[in-house]
């Protein structure tokens, strides 16, 4: 068996984000729809006879010891009592504070990938515990498949999406997720919706109720979407959860050449990608649903 296993980490974006409560405990009651996307980080994990743990490569702005791939190969190794380490090379591609879920793709990735490198034979739902301990989207990307998103993002139910084309605009500023939840302002009482109505009707899930206090700390966030409606006026722009990204469907195919015409008008230092849904997280079939 391979001692060298590469991951792709997909993104996601929140179809919609609606925050309908908050726990004694401080967390925030959710319902979102989640949806994956093929623009990805890159995990490389080479298994070690020691019980070393450590990141091989410098990621800007993810120190060792606080990047969740670590901690999750850490987590790992203690709940299994592992004898093995891991090298981990993070190629991050997903920006950071972009509400895209990069840092937890990634930390999935690893729970996924050692589980399989190191033989440990553990379900799916074991997993998505473990995963939780490191956040709270976490265990999303080891369910692997698009997924209507309630509780503290624990509450998985599938769900079928269209094949869609998205923009994506990163206005080259990170939104921490605290600085949103810990605000007086939030909205947190959004009146529930179930997983039917949202089948039935996609349009009730056009809002995200981060934004209008992402606007407000991060003025990029709005320019962002003001950018999106004057190149698609009759589009539907929002943020994807907590972070600064904003994003809207593509009603119409864009092929490279209007691809490479309209990222050239972005303002400098912004980052933009077309990008393709996806149906189920490329590392999917590492991992038993047992």
């Amino acid at each position: 068996m391979t001692n060298c296993l590469r991951l792709l980490a997909p993104a996601k974006l929140n179809l919609f984000l609606h925050i309908i409560g908050r726990r004694a405990d401080g967390y925030h009651l959710i319902q979102s729809a989640f949806q994956l996307i093929d623009w990805c980080d890159s995990v490389t994990l080479t298994t070690l006879p020691t019980t070393a743990i450590y990141r091989s490569n410098h990621v800007i702005g993810i120190p060792e010891e606080q990047d969740l791939t670590v901690r999750a190969a850490k987590l790992l190794q203690e709940f299994c009592g592992v004898d093995k380490g891991v090298e981990i090379q993070l190629k991050k591609e997903i920006p950071m504070g972009a509400g895209l879920g990069g840092g937890s793709s990634d930390a999935a990735s690893v729970l996924i990938g050692l589980n399989h490198l190191w033989r440990l034979g553990l379900d799916k739902t074991t997993l998505m515990g473990l995963g939780l301990k490191l956040g709270a989207d976490v265990p999303f990307f080891i369910y692997g498949h698009n997924a209507f998103v309630e509780g503290i993002g624990d509450r998985l139910q599938e769900i079928s999406l269209d094949p869609s084309q998205f923009l994506v605009i990163y206005p080259n500023s990170g939104i921490p997720t605290s600085l949103i939840f810990q605000d007086p302002e939030l909205t947190r009482d959004h009146a529930q919706i179930t997983i039917s109505d949202f089948v039935a009707s996609p349009l009730l899930g056009n809002s995200n109720d981060c934004q209008a206090v992402a606007m407000r700390v991060c003025p990029e966030v709005k320019q962002a979407l003001d950018w999106i409606l004057g190149e698609f006026p009759n589009s539907t722009p929002r943020m994807s959860g907590t972070g600064s990204c904003v994003f809207t469907v593509l009603t119409q195919p864009v092929d490279e050449t209007e691809i490479a015409n309209l990222l050239q008008k972005l303002p400098q230092g912004w980052l933009g990608r077309i990008v393709y849904g996806l149906n189920k997280n490329p590392a999917y079939n590492l991992v038993s649903s047992d």
